[in-house]
């Protein structure tokens, strides 16, 4: 298996990874995709370890999760 660390990668071949990784889904969203890939340019670009643009970005929807458990389910009508 090949690394996906920064320091074992080019640029390049942290695009392509990235790319392998999402795939396409331009045709899959409602033009959401351009958000969803610029997360990862702090890896691409050799900033950030992959593992922690996704450890961010679970922290974030865990955050926002919680939120919404506070709120209740719309779908059981619970406030």
């Amino acid at each position: 298996m090949q690394s996906i660390l920064i320091k074992d990668t080019t640029r390049e071949e942290r695009q392509k990874i990235v790319d392998e990784a999402v795939g396409s889904i331009d045709g899959l969203c409602d033009g959401c995709s351009p958000g969803v890939l610029s997360m990862y340019d702090d890896y691409i670009e050799g900033r950030c370890e992959l593992r922690e643009v996704n450890r961010r970005f679970a922290a974030s929807y865990v955050k926002a999760g919680a939120d919404e458990e506070k709120r209740g389910c719309g779908m059981t009508g619970e406030a």
